[in-house]
């Protein structure tokens, strides 16, 4: 059983590490917090949409990663695609799942919509089975939604990065 998670504290911890307007390093910074902060993830990162129908890796905590993920393929395209967070309790059970590592078993996918437009999601695996629950996913959302707040995002498929 995961221990309760007080994310209206980490919210307001990450708003304050988030002290700059600077895309990069707030996307870095907020995946190294919530891999600091959450038990039983291997992986966390972002996947930016630099191209349509298609994320490209981002900054992440983990092991290398797969790169590109066509929006039709896997969890985090299911997420982009439908600009709708995903919450899969066995990733295996997806018949498009792609295995960037084969220990991975639950994976909590939040997109990043801008004006309609998504700019990219953030992407949390686990070893476990079922490791994220609703609480998880408010919370993250929330994250998220701090993440946008205090980040200047580039239109990512207009400009250079």
């Amino acid at each position: 059983m995961q221990a309760t998670v007080d994310y209206s504290l980490l919210n307001r911890q990450l708003e304050a590490l988030l002290d700059t307007r600077d895309w990069l390093t707030n996307s870095a910074q907020t995946c190294a917090f919530i891999q600091q902060q959450l038990s039983d993830l291997n992986w966390v990162g972002f996947y930016l949409q630099h191209q349509p129908n298609l994320l490209g890796l981002g900054p992440f905590q983990g092991l290398p990663a797969c790169h590109p993920i066509p929006f039709s393929k896997g969890v985090c395209g299911a997420a982009a695609r439908e600009q709708k967070t995903q919450r899969v309790d066995d990733v295996h059970a997806v018949a498009d799942h792609i295995a960037c590592d084969a220990n991975s078993r639950s994976e909590l996918v939040v997109p990043i919509v801008i004006n309609s437009h998504l700019w990219g999601v953030l992407d949390l695996d686990s070893p476990l089975f079922a490791r994220f629950t609703e609480q998880d996913q408010i919370g993250i959302e929330a994250l998220v939604a701090t993440f946008i707040r205090q980040t200047d995002l580039p239109n990512l498929t207009s400009s250079a990065i």
